[in-house]
C-alpha cells in the first residue's frame, strides 16, 4: 500500500482479498464435512457462506456490469447442481434450503469465488472514480449509487467470511 492514498475501488478489491484468504484459511482447517455442517439450524454451515458470498458478489456485479451473472455463463450452476432454483433468493435461505447447499470438494467452492472476486476486480479496474456516484437504483430512499453497491458487496463479504470463522469454531470446538 505504501504512502500512496488508495482510490476508493482499489480499497475495495484489498477488502475482496482478505474476505478470500480468511474464507480459505478456514477451509484448511475443516474436513469436508465438516464444511458442510450447519451447527444450529440458524447458522449457515461455512460451505453456504462461501457459496453465497460468491453468488452475491457475482449477481451484484453483474448487475453493475450489466452481464450475464457467471453462475450461468460460466456453468456454475451445473459445476455445484444444487437442488435449488438457479433464482434461488439465498440472502432468504430458510435453514432447510441452506441445508442443501452441500459440495463434495472445497476446490468448488474455492474457484467460484475467486472467479467471482477477478471478475470484480476487472470491473473495478475498468471502473472511473466518478461513476461511483451514478444512481443505480431509485427503490431506496436516498437512491442507491454505484459506490453503495459496491460497499454493499464489499461489507457482506467480510462479514460472511467472519462468520465462517465463527461456524468453524462452533463445528470443531476450537
Amino acid at each position: 500500500m505504501g504512502g500512496n492514498a488508495m482510490k476508493n475501488t482499489e480499497f475495495a478489491t484489498e477488502m475482496l482479498d482478505r474476505a478470500q484468504e480468511r474464507f480459505e484459511e478456514t477451509l484448511t482447517q475443516l474436513t469436508i464435512e465438516e464444511a458442510n455442517k450447519m451447527p444450529e439450524p440458524l447458522i449457515k454451515s461455512v460451505a453456504w457462506l462461501m457459496w453465497h458470498t460468491a453468488r452475491e458478489i457475482d449477481l451484484q456485479i453483474s448487475d453493475l456490469n450489466k452481464s450475464e451473472p457467471l453462475w450461468t455463463s460460466e456453468g456454475w450452476t451445473k459445476k455445484f447442481a444444487l437442488d435449488l432454483p438457479d433464482d434461488t433468493q439465498d440472502w432468504q435461505h430458510t435453514p432447510e434450503e441452506a441445508a442443501k447447499v452441500v459440495v463434495e470438494d472445497y476446490q468448488l467452492l474455492k474457484d467460484y469465488l475467486a472467479d467471482s472476486i477477478t471478475f470484480t476486480k476487472n470491473y473495478l479496474k475498468e471502473l472511473p472514480e466518478e461513476k461511483l456516484s451514478d444512481i443505480i437504483d431509485t427503490n431506496w430512499t436516498p437512491p442507491v449509487t454505484r459506490q453503495d453497491r459496491i460497499i454493499s458487496v464489499v461489507d457482506d463479504a467480510a462479514m460472511h467470511s467472519g462468520q465462517a470463522v465463527y461456524t468453524r469454531r462452533l463445528v470443531i470446538g476450537k
